[in-house]
């Protein structure tokens, strides 16, 4: 195969959620001397996006972007200490945890896979996050974006916990807060002090990209 057939082949079989023959033209790819980041955002990261604007359509579901999100993800750990080494820049670091006394992790699963098929560097600190967790990975980690998860109601308070937290020492405004989950909404957002709410992995990813991008426009002004 050649490196553009290589390049439609991955683009198709991530689509369609193929991940032995995606986790296969990664290596041909290599093997013919293609680079990483070349297989990275000429057919993993399109064909991703094209994964998400497919189910915002209605066309696809959770479950196809489920599959198409673990194909990539197979691709990915081949390609990301490759990608390392070659010191390609990520779109930003993404620091993702479920509250405290949550455990639900499938939707911020797929959140993850997503971000990092957009070119996030994705840092998951679990489930059941303590605001003291939270803030202890904030400083150790310096994300660009906060990402909170919450399936229960009951936990959905947690969010204003955090960010309260957050701001008693000092580091709210260094970071964009996102929040999502089943029963979060955009006004419940609004309320708890969050910069940003998706209620979809797909609409998470674009969320994050305009609020960095408009992070990044104010700080040079």
């Amino acid at each position: 195969m050649s490196p553009d057939d290589i390049i439609k082949a991955l683009y198709d079989e991530t689509m369609v959620g193929n991940a032995p023959a995606v986790l296969a033209l990664t290596q041909q790819g290599l093997a013919a001397g293609m680079t990483p980041d070349t297989m990275l955002f000429d057919a993993l990261i399109p064909s991703l996006e094209e994964v998400g604007a497919r189910f915002e359509r209605g066309d696809f579901f959770v479950p196809e972007m489920l599959i198409a999100g673990k194909a990539m993800a197979g691709a990915l750990d081949v390609l990301r200490p490759l990608l390392a080494e070659t010191g390609v820049e990520t779109v930003g670091k993404f620091l993702m945890g479920t509250v405290k006394g949550d455990v639900h992790d499938i939707g911020k699963n797929l959140v993850n896979i997503m971000l990092e098929g957009a070119g996030f560097e994705v840092i998951d600190v679990g489930v059941q996050v303590s605001p003291e967790k939270f803030l202890e990975k904030i400083v150790e980690h310096s994300p660009d974006i906060v990402g909170m998860s919450a399936f229960l109601t009951t936990t959905m308070p947690m969010f204003k916990v955090n960010i309260h937290e957050m701001t008693k020492a000092g580091l709210r405004e260094q970071v964009i807060v996102m929040v999502g989950g089943a029963p979060v909404t955009q006004e419940y957002a609004d309320v708890v002090g969050a910069d940003g709410y998706a209620a979809d992995a797909s609409t998470a990813v674009r969320k994050a990209k305009a609020l960095l991008a408009a992070r990044r426009a104010m700080a040079k002004v």
